[in-house]
């Protein structure tokens, strides 16, 4: 099965962006080209790459959930960021458990699970 292509956030780490890369992601990074980019660019984007939106701003949930905004697949890192090591291992078990099912769900992922719904 191909691996998920990803839109990361500019609130996403520059080391799990590279982590993805590393193994094999293709990873479209916003902060690396369009760091201005507003929410609604943000998941307008997402949408016409066919890419998962991975971040950790609730915010993008809410345009999703209560305005409507299409995106393909949203991932909510519900981890402190500075423990890199435990984020890039749960985001990799979301990969492996849900796979390409991570596309048309909104995914939450903390410390000690997932939670999951249809877009």
């Amino acid at each position: 099965m191909a691996e998920p292509c990803w839109l990361a956030d500019e609130c996403v780490t520059v080391s799990l962006v590279r982590e993805l890369r590393g193994a094999g992601h293709d990873v479209l990074y916003v902060a690396e080209f369009a760091a201005s980019l507003s929410d609604v660019e943000v998941i307008v984007l997402a949408s016409r790459e066919g890419r998962l939106l991975l971040t950790a701003d609730k915010d993008l949930g809410e345009l999703v959930f209560r305005r409507g905004q299409a995106v393909p697949g949203l991932i909510l890192l519900r981890i402190d960021p500075e423990n890199g090591p435990l984020v890039r291992k749960r985001l990799l078990e979301a990969v492996d458990k849900l796979g390409q099912g991570l596309f048309g769900r909104y995914v939450v992922i903390d410390e000690v699970r997932f939670r999951s719904r249809p877009l």
